[in-house]
């Protein structure tokens, strides 16, 4: 016989997936201008900028390495890093609140792919699209001290990441992979006064791009993922 009890009391019946906010007026307009807006700004402020890259020796500029591969770097650098490595269809971890989806939509016109979630929100989701966005081959970035802070100090994802991916050993565990590291740092920069003291360069500013050595696989920890974006910095000259 049928079971008589409704579906949604019967107890393994399968729980409802909860509503999506709705978003207000403001926030629909802002999400429909906002993105294109700024990605035309990045565009057009990009085309006044003079790169630079320092490299540490035995190390790689991270956009002449095919993915896939792991890479960190500070917050602050965003909106550079966004011009400088636009159109790569590099996988990007973008939290899931509002103001990430203002990023997360500025980001994919700028070509970059998105995964949403966060270390703080979404972190289970977010490091499973990582590791998916890894094992389709793509060249993944990690804002290492995002999306909360403080500044210039690294979270644990960047290392759960390289630490969960790569060939499977003879236990079955991952074998991992290395990690690069970089820093972006404009010689003249609007600094704001927000957690992660986001940089804005000024138009025609040079902008150097640090490279330190890589964090070679199975020796990936936080602490040495720390100490390499501390290496990235001091390279471009700057007293963090």
């Amino acid at each position: 016989m049928p079971d008589p009890t409704p579906e949604k009391l019967r107890p393994d019946a399968p729980k409802p997936r909860p509503a999506t906010p709705k978003l207000r007026l403001g926030q629909r307009l802002a999400l429909a201008v906002v993105p294109p807006l700024v990605a035309l700004l990045v565009r057009l402020l990009g085309l006044t900028l003079r790169y630079e890259d320092r490299v540490d020796p035995g190390a790689t500029p991270g956009y002449l390495i095919p993915g896939p591969v792991v890479f960190a770097f500070w917050h602050r650098s965003l909106l550079v890093c966004a011009h400088r490595f636009r159109g790569m269809g590099i996988s990007i971890l973008i939290s899931p609140s509002f103001d990430g989806e203002l990023i997360a939509r500025t980001t994919e016109l700028l070509g970059f792919r998105v995964v949403r979630g966060s270390s703080s929100r979404g972190g289970a989701v977010g490091l499973r699209g990582m590791q998916q966005a890894y094992a389709d081959g793509h060249r993944c970035a990690i804002t290492a001290d995002g999306p909360r802070g403080p500044v210039f100090v690294a979270k644990p994802g960047t290392a759960l990441l390289a630490n969960s991916v790569g060939a499977r050993s003879v236990d079955g565990r991952p074998a991992g992979t290395w990690v690069g590291c970089f820093y972006a740092l404009p010689e003249r920069a609007w600094e704001l006064r927000s957690w992660d003291r986001f940089m804005v360069p000024k138009p025609f500013s040079r902008v150097v791009l640090t490279w330190p050595a890589h964090v070679a696989a199975g020796e990936v920890t936080t602490d040495r993922v720390q100490a390499a974006l501390d290496r990235a910095v001091a390279m471009a000259g700057e007293r963090s």
